[in-house]
């Protein structure tokens, strides 16, 4: 039996597999000038511009003061701009700029050679045993969380 820090155990071969991923999508990514954690906020967006810090954190499934980050962040490199809600002035909404609005085919482009990239040589059949295998590994992880401390 291997271990998991042994170049031949399953475990060792996925975190390279994903730590290589990462890699790959940053590089892709920062090309637009975004960040790894930026596209599914533009996402949300892009399906229903305005949304509030709240609905944003939620949507993402992160911490509100992440979303505050990320959106000082944007704000400052122009994709997205902060307006306080017409009914509600405590309240404020999130909106796309002509940058972030712009750049949604380029972000799709760049998701899409990525996939390409990562699961070139791949059969049809072998993507969905693959999907069948990583969802399967999902729940497992996702079962085990739910007891720890941290999940």
């Amino acid at each position: 039996m291997t271990r998991p820090t042994e170049p031949e155990s399953l475990d060792y071969l996925f975190a390279q597999v994903s730590k290589l991923h990462h890699t790959r999508a940053h590089t892709l990514l920062d090309a637009l000038g975004l960040y790894r954690g930026q596209p599914p906020l533009l996402h949300a967006l892009w399906e229903r511009d305005g949304r509030t810090h709240t609905e944003l954190a939620q949507r993402l499934q992160v911490q509100p003061a992440t979303i505050t980050k990320m959106i000082q962040r944007m704000e400052k490199t122009g994709f997205v701009e902060c307006r306080p809600d017409a009914e509600d002035q405590r309240v404020s909404r999130v909106y796309l700029t002509p940058v972030g609005r712009g750049i949604e085919s380029d972000v799709r482009n760049t998701w899409r050679t990525l996939e390409e990239e990562t699961f070139a040589g791949l059969t049809a059949e072998e993507r969905g045993l693959l999907r069948r295998m990583l969802s399967r590994m999902r729940e497992n992880l996702t079962r085990a969380n739910e007891g720890s401390p941290t999940g």
